[in-house]
Order: C-alpha cells, then structure tokens, then sequence
C-alpha cells in the first residue's frame, strides 16, 4: 500500500497505564493495530490523563506508561510507520475538552455506563475527571480528524457520545470536526475470563486466576490454564453449553493461528488436561519472544524517550491545527 492510499483515512486509538493488560487485550486491540498502521494514518496513545481519575501511585503511573510504551513496541507497533506517544505530553488534549465541555450536558455525563460502574466500584472517590472522562475522550478523537476509532462493545457508547458532542459544535460553529465511525476489527475471538467464562476477560479482576497477563510468566500461565473452568463431559468441542471449553478454544484457535474446527479436530479424543496445557504452552509461546523484546526496550531507556518524544511532536502538531481552528471558530483571541 502506498503513502497516498496509507494518509487518506485516520485511526485513533489509546490505552490506559493503569493495570497489567491481558491476552484479551493483545488479541482484541494490540495484535490489530499491528495490521491497521500499514492501512492508515494512526496515532496511538497512551492515555495517562485518564488513568489518574481513579488514584494512582506517581511513580508506579509513570513506570507503567514505559512499560505499556515497550511492550506495544515488543509486539511490533512501528513508531516510524504510526504516532505513538503519551496523552499528557500534548496539552491540546486538555484545552479541546474544556472547550467540548460547554457542549455537554450534565445528564448526558450522568448516564454514561462507565461513569456509574466506576462510581459504584469507587464510592469514596467520584470526581469531576470520572464524569468528564467521555469529553476527554472526544477531545481525543476529534483533535486529530479521526475517520475511525476501534470500538469494543463497551466504548460504543463513548464512540456515540463523541459523535454528537462533534455535530453539536459543527451545527454551532461550522464545520470542523470529521465525525469519526466505529470501526469494527475483523477479528476472532472475545477472550473471556477463565473462571468466570460468560464475562470478558478483565485486566482489573479481583480473581487472580481469571486472567492471564501479558507479563505472567510461563509457569504461571501454565498454572493458570490448568485451573481454567471446563465442564464435566471432558469433549473438547465448541458449544453454547460449553462456555468454558469454547472460550479455550477461541484462545488456542487465536494464538496458534487455526480455525476453532481445527482446534476441534486435533483434540479429538483427548482429554481436558492435554487440552489445557496445549493451549497454555501456545500462549507461553506467543508472549515468550515480546516479553523478551520488551525488557530489552526498557534496558534502552534513551530510546523509549525518544520514540515518545517524536510521537508528541507529531501528535503536537496535529493537534495544534485543530485546536487553532477551534479557539478561531468560537472567538478566543489570538492577537490577528
């Protein structure tokens, strides 16, 4: 694929610093933006600025932003073919929402699902950022002239409001903003927890069973597909009421790189401990070489400062221009 055919489209993404990110997480969005950033012009962010609605620990917020930085890195993000960088190392992300907050209303803020999870798990520390959170979020987006955002099930919602927050100021101001699409991953599986297989699988879940993290190491990723809950028939086949068994399919057919009839076939008359340990050897084997890489880039600690420093030079100077176009559209000053 060429320059002109990379630079037509824009897709935005970001992931918070805050937990250890999970196989779920490599194989529904870090895997993807592998592929995508040959497809598009994409930014990729770290979003430290969203992390601290909840409280976070200094340095443990700022040695988790290198680590996440690496590990895209180890699992091959390109800083020379995408934008990676740091949300909090461009200001523009800020003063876009202060400016999209006046577009927003309390009640639309009051009834984002996220807000009530996360005030309901945080009783003791529901702030203005945890409401605000879906106004950063659009500033995100809409300050690059995102086309497209990867969106799980439980973004949309985010994805929506950013959408109408960006055709409420293009109505009021003028155009200014793309309004940016959902784009849905062609992707295999959902990755459910492994206790607990008719729920995602969650990087914050309080089972320490239940997922297995991209830093686990193979021991403990062993451990904890043997543990994994199956069912008693011991047939290692896809089913509705097999939620346990599929759900390890889905996670061998993804990392071994094979069909869930595939995956079927070769189990055939096997029994579940075979099967478990299979796939927690396939797994091992997939995150051995990007754990390895990983501590290699965070050896190199000049070099990780410089890949986030040009992507912040980059995303700066994005940024900027529609910033510019925003404070010129709704009147601030600029001494013309």
């Amino acid at each position: 694929m060429n320059m002109e055919e990379k630079q037509e489209k824009v897709l935005y993404s970001a992931v918070q610093p805050s937990g250890n990110l999970t196989i779920g997480n490599y194989v529904g969005a870090i895997r993807n933006w592998v592929k995508l950033q040959h497809e598009f012009t994409c930014f990729y962010a770290i979003a430290d600025m969203h992390a601290i609605t909840v409280r976070q620990e200094p340095a443990e917020l700022r040695r988790r932003t290198l680590e996440l930085a690496a590990l895209y890195i180890a699992c091959g993000i390109d800083p020379e073919q995408c934008t990676l960088y740091v949300q909090s190392n461009v200001p523009a992300h800020a003063e876009l929402a202060w400016v999209l907050n006046t577009l927003t209303y309390v009640g639309e803020m009051e009834r984002m699902t996220q807000f009530k999870d996360k005030s309901a798990k945080h009783p003791e520390n529901v702030n203005m950022g945890l409401m605000d959170y879906p106004v950063l979020m659009a500033a995100d987006i809409l300050l690059y002239q995102t086309d497209l955002v990867p969106v799980g099930i439980d973004q949309r919602q985010h994805l929506e409001i950013t959408r109408d927050i960006a055709i409420r100021f293009n109505n009021r101001y003028g155009e200014t903003f793309r309004i940016p699409e959902g784009y849905i991953v062609k992707e295999g599986a959902k990755i459910n927890s492994l206790q607990d297989p008719l729920h995602k699988m969650s990087k914050s879940d309080e089972n320490p069973n239940a997922s297995v993290y991209l830093a686990d190491d193979r021991d403990t990723i062993l451990r904890k597909f043997r543990r994994a809950v199956t069912d008693s028939d011991n047939r290692v086949i896809a089913a509705e009421d097999k939620p346990g068994v599929t759900n390890l399919l889905n996670i061998y057919a993804s990392f071994k790189g094979c069909t869930i009839a595939e995956a079927e076939k070769e189990f055939d008359g096997k029994g579940y401990g075979d099967f478990k340990l299979a796939v927690g050897e396939t797994v091992a084997d997939v995150l051995a070489p990007i754990q390895a890489e990983q501590k290699r880039l965070l050896a190199d600690k000049a070099y990780l400062a410089g890949v986030l420093g040009r992507g912040a030079e980059n995303a700066f100077r994005a940024a900027r221009r529609t910033l510019s176009k925003v404070y010129r559209k709704i009147g601030f000053y600029r001494g013309e």
